[in-house]
């Protein structure tokens, strides 16, 4: 697996490239463009890695990606076997306010916009409350043409600049240097394999290898492209997929998740877990079932 630089077909009649995939599973290569791109997942589950920070997603999640981002959608490993009858379904908009859009977010009446976008090239995700008009607003620019297509495509930023809650950004790349071609095979080839092989016990030596470097070379590296280390990566992917059977309520106990998801002990999993959660498997589990039954009674 490595970084793609992509480029997306653009018509020669449309400023707003509209993709609706349905496929079994989401395409699973580390990859970037210079186009924007927001990606509303109707069906399907997995991980998102943007930059150097991973997220689940699920139906009904939309993620902003800033131009040249490298991302991936990853779906789960049970959309991967042989006649598993899942599929993913997503729409996404890619658009490139530097390109064949650069004239209109030029105009004095667009700063905002441009503005909003520059704030958040290392993306986002649309918070919940949101969510009603920007797919309102996504399906109107699929299913309109013309200058009505890029009238819904102003209003759908329009929703996104009307976001008053604080967004967390999908990556923290600050100041770590941009992957180069060269570099996004290995970091590509190194997040492969560790996704891969979480829940069996991994070592420094073995990551190393497959990214055919010395250990010692491997840490500078990875750190340095990453701002993760090895361990912190790995503990992440590792908390990240416990977490998602524990709200999938796919276990027999927290103990079981701990050791599925590659921990050897339960002590050691419940206090990664809250370094990396801020709760304890317990606590996070309760608090989930809490938010989903007062989300019931308010749906009611």
């Amino acid at each position: 697996m490595k970084v793609l630089q992509f480029t997306i077909p653009v018509a020669h009649d449309k400023s707003v490239i509209i993709d609706q995939v349905e496929l079994p599973y989401h395409y699973p290569y580390l990859h970037r463009h210079k186009e924007a791109q927001i990606t509303w997942i109707q069906q399907g589950e997995g991980t998102l890695i943007a930059g150097n920070n991973m997220h689940d997603y699920k139906p009904g999640d939309i993620f902003l990606i800033g131009a040249n981002l490298p991302h991936l959608f990853k779906s789960n490993p049970e959309y991967f076997k042989p006649g598993n009858n899942r599929g993913i379904k997503a729409l996404t908009l890619f658009f490139n306010p530097d390109g064949i859009l650069a004239a209109l977010f030029s105009l004095p009446e667009m700063k905002a916009f441009k503005i909003f976008l520059q704030q958040h090239q290392q993306g986002f995700k649309i918070p919940d409350q949101q969510y009603q008009p920007v797919t309102q607003f996504m399906n109107a620019v699929k299913n309109t043409t013309g200058p009505d297509q890029l009238m819904q495509f102003l209003n759908l930023l329009k929703s996104m600049l009307a976001i008053n809650t604080k967004l967390e950004p999908l990556s923290s790349y600050g100041d770590i240097p941009a992957i180069t071609e060269n570099e996004g095979i290995r970091i590509g080839n190194i997040y492969n394999y560790i996704m891969q092989n979480y829940s069996e016990p991994i070592t420094l030596e073995d990551v190393a290898k497959a990214a055919y470097m010395t250990s010692e070379s491997f840490c500078r590296y990875f750190k340095k492209h990453t701002g993760h280390t090895f361990i912190s990566f790995l503990n992440e992917i590792r908390i990240n997929e416990a977490c998602k059977k524990l709200t999938a309520h796919k276990f027999e106990s927290i103990s079981t998740v701990a050791y599925k998801c590659g921990f050897k002990s339960i002590t050691n999993f419940n206090r990664v877990f809250k370094c990396v959660i801020g709760t304890s498997p317990r606590e996070y589990l309760d608090n989930y079932i809490n938010n989903v039954s007062n989300a019931t009674k308010i749906a009611s």
